[in-house]
């Protein structure tokens, strides 16, 4: 890892074992990593790097979140959707959009009562960056929303939540789920799926499992970690990975259909 290159402004490097480092992750877990194309000094790399906060117990999400109130859709549309951004990614408020919904964009630290006064039809809790165990702030207004008992949707950092206001812990996972490749299935379907996922954080699938409230919906075929959840008695659920997946898989996009059907009859 000696040889440095930039060309068009991307840093590269070179005379390295690729497949090594994968290995190495993979056993010894994720870890921060420094890359620099001036400084060459190891040791001053090794000090810089050391300052990296860890991602156990970051919130990183009120620092993405946007800062003002935002809506999409159609303004007329019957089916309206408070969402909560902890970093939502465009195409899933567009696949909303493409569904009919009027969304209303609302900063992670939102009240419950804001999010009620858009008189929504359902609730989405998006995806985001960080640690969800410090987001005591969003599991309040979550458990707000579940007592109204209108549909809510949630991803990845917004699957957490929902698992934590149901007191279920998260934990830090020794290599996290990354790519566009990963096999998940439907145990209430009995079908598979391809997914997108990026995260570093999962669901305790021994708290799921106890829980008399709360079923597992979707596992991943290639460690069983908890995929996806739905609540018993009212319709919330939830997925880990990224149904709006662009450019693709397309598998997962009836998640954002299920959601649709939901308002329309609760």
């Amino acid at each position: 890892m000696n040889n440095y290159l930039i060309e068009n402004n991307i840093v590269a490097i070179e005379g390295l074992d690729t497949r090594a480092l994968v290995a190495h992750v993979r056993t010894s877990g994720a870890m921060n990593c420094i890359i620099s194309s001036d400084n060459l000094d190891v040791d001053n790399l090794k000090a810089q790097l050391a300052k990296v906060p860890s991602m156990d117990g970051l919130e990183l999400a009120s620092t993405v979140s946007t800062k003002e109130i935002y809506e999409l859709g159609d303004t007329s549309s019957k089916i309206k959707v408070s969402v909560l951004d902890f970093g939502v990614k465009q195409h899933i408020l567009q696949c909303l959009v493409d569904r009919g919904a009027h969304v209303r964009v609302h900063p992670a630290k939102t009240d419950f009562a804001t999010l009620k006064a858009f008189n929504p039809t359902g609730y989405f809790l998006s995806n985001g960056p960080g640690d969800p165990a410090p987001m005591d702030y969003a599991v309040k207004t979550i458990k707000a929303i579940l007592e109204e008992r209108k549909p809510l949707f949630g991803i990845c950092l917004g699957h957490q939540l929902l698992a934590l206001a149901n007191d279920i812990p998260t934990f830090k996972m020794h290599h996290g789920h990354r790519g566009l490749n990963h096999p998940v299935k439907n145990v209430i379907t009995g079908r598979s799926e391809i997914t997108t996922q990026n995260h570093g954080f999962g669901v305790n699938p021994d708290a799921v499992k106890a829980h008399a409230n709360v079923e597992i919906s979707h596992v991943n075929l290639n460690d069983d970690s908890i995929e996806g959840i739905r609540l018993k008695d009212r319709p919330a659920f939830s997925v880990q990975y990224h149904p709006e997946a662009t450019p693709g898989p397309h598998d997962s996009r009836y998640l954002f259909d299920d959601f649709i059907a939901l308002m329309k009859t609760n």
